[in-house]
């Protein structure tokens, strides 16, 4: 085979290569399409409980944290804030508008050692349960910066409604 030949090849494999990844990743979309995040501000009267700077890592089909899900504004990783309020979780991504997570959307919160593509020390990403708007759950991971997952899932935890089977609001 000749040079040209090799370059001809290689470049025809790269291109067949990432058209498989965009026609997935549109198809992923495709099939996400009918959740929504809960694109909002924080109420008047919510009080500021805590602020976690961070990496947002993924949000995920409940239970299977290797499933990415493609929700607008929450499809790819990016740094993050974290407000924690009385009424709810406010999560700040770069370049995205602010998604708020009523009290009443938030089904829990844990410590979690893996999602998608980031593996971390046992229990070093926090995971936060909550209902899309047609009442399926995901869970969404972020890597605190300056605190511990734990103490992020502890201040979510904290805000929700007890129920009589737990905390699961």
């Amino acid at each position: 085979m000749t040079q040209q030949g090799a370059l001809l090849t290689m470049i025809s494999i790269a291109a067949a290569l990432l058209f498989s990844l965009v026609w997935a990743w549109i198809r992923r979309t495709r099939r996400d399409s009918a959740l929504t995040a809960p694109v909002g501000e924080v109420p008047a009267r919510a009080a500021v409980l805590a602020v976690f700077p961070g990496l947002y890592v993924a949000t995920t089909k409940h239970g299977q944290p290797l499933e990415r899900l493609a929700i607008r504004g929450l499809g790819f990783r990016s740094k993050a804030d974290l407000t924690i309020t009385d009424a709810g979780v406010a999560l700040d991504l770069t370049g995205q508008p602010r998604v708020f997570l009523d009290v009443s959307r938030i089904a829990g919160a844990a410590q979690a050692t893996v999602a998608i593509d980031r593996v971390v020390e046992p229990d070093g990403l926090t995971r936060i349960d909550w209902r899309t708007d047609d009442g399926t759950v995901v869970d969404t991971y972020f890597r605190p910066q300056d605190a511990s997952a734990r103490a992020l899932a502890d201040a979510v935890s904290g805000i929700l409604i007890p129920t009589p089977t737990g905390t699961d609001a």
